[in-house]
């Protein structure tokens, strides 16, 4: 019997990532409909300039973590103040292409600035371990599940409990009717994209910490990060929390098996796939009921 102990830490650290980013995409979504296709180019910008200060010009840690966050929330931010109203009136798919474009811009600026080369990040958590049986578990993997839990809540509370929560809930239902209640959309729309571009430039250095410092991979986080935010329907946070970590222990117990661990990166696309089948499926039958 395969032990799969090691696979589903691991893949647990992976969907802690995946949900984190994926609550910052729901967020933005319910406050701007726009699908932020760079989130995890966003991220890899980020954790390309805190390698170079940290690992190349010696700074400390905390420093370079620090402009890493900066650089990626300013990307984000700017984008969304810049181009973000020029959007606002627009239909999803354009404003999906919108942050698509930025994905492109921001890989061929990695790629010239940085090359393409594999880099190693070596995070402070993973210094710290916990032995859990037959694996052991780095701090940086318990940080990528403790951190998505905890923002989850964080977020929920947010959400449900202050007047910019409830105001960024009434734009998910119409933006129009909002901003006739005297809501401030643009406050609204900025304070949305400022909060996606905090967790995509954090999960980009936990990933970092992870898988080391891969533009392409890093790049394509998104592509799990979209499908756990899909099966929560853009909408629960919660649901995208668990998908998250569906996503990332699936993913990460195929390795186990030879014969299908080259097909584990088609995981987000089929647990996508299925879970809008069933509530394709669910919804004629709410509607006779």
């Amino acid at each position: 019997m395969v032990d799969l102990t090691p696979y589903i830490i691991l893949g647990l650290a992976f969907g802690g990532v995946y949900s984190l980013s994926g609550v910052g995409t729901v967020v933005l979504f319910r406050a701007t409909a726009v699908l932020h296709f760079a989130s995890g180019a966003v991220g890899a910008t980020g954790a390309l300039v805190a390698w170079t200060l940290i690992e190349q010009r010696g700074t400390p840690d905390i420093v370079g973590y620090l402009a890493a966050i900066g650089v990626g929330t300013a990307i984000t931010l700017g984008y969304g103040l810049l181009l973000g109203p020029k959007f606002a009136q627009r239909d999803a798919l354009e404003k999906a292409i919108g942050t698509l474009g930025l994905l492109l811009i921001l890989l061929g600026g990695m790629s010239v600035l940085w090359g393409n080369d594999a880099r190693t990040l070596n995070l402070p958590t993973a210094r710290l371990s916990i032995q859990l049986g037959s694996a052991t578990v780095n701090g940086t993997q318990i940080a990528a599940i403790a951190l998505a839990l905890v923002v989850t809540i964080a977020t929920t509370l947010f959400l449900q409990l202050t007047r910019l929560g409830t105001a960024m809930r009434g734009m998910a239902d119409s933006r129009e009717v909002t901003a006739m209640l005297g809501v401030p959309v643009r406050r609204v729309e900025a304070t949305a994209w400022l909060f996606s571009g905090v967790l995509a430039s954090i999960t980009g250095i936990l990933m970092t910490g992870l898988v080391g410092l891969d533009i392409a991979s890093l790049t394509f986080l998104i592509i799990p990060v979209l499908a756990a935010a899909v099966m929560g329907r853009l909408r629960s946070l919660w649901i995208t929390f668990g998908a998250g970590l569906v996503i990332g222990v699936m993913q990460s117990s195929l390795i186990a098996f030879d014969s299908v661990a080259e097909y584990r990166n088609i995981t987000p696309f089929v647990l996508a796939i299925v879970m809008l089948l069933w509530l394709a499926w669910r919804r004629p039958l709410m509607t006779r009921v």
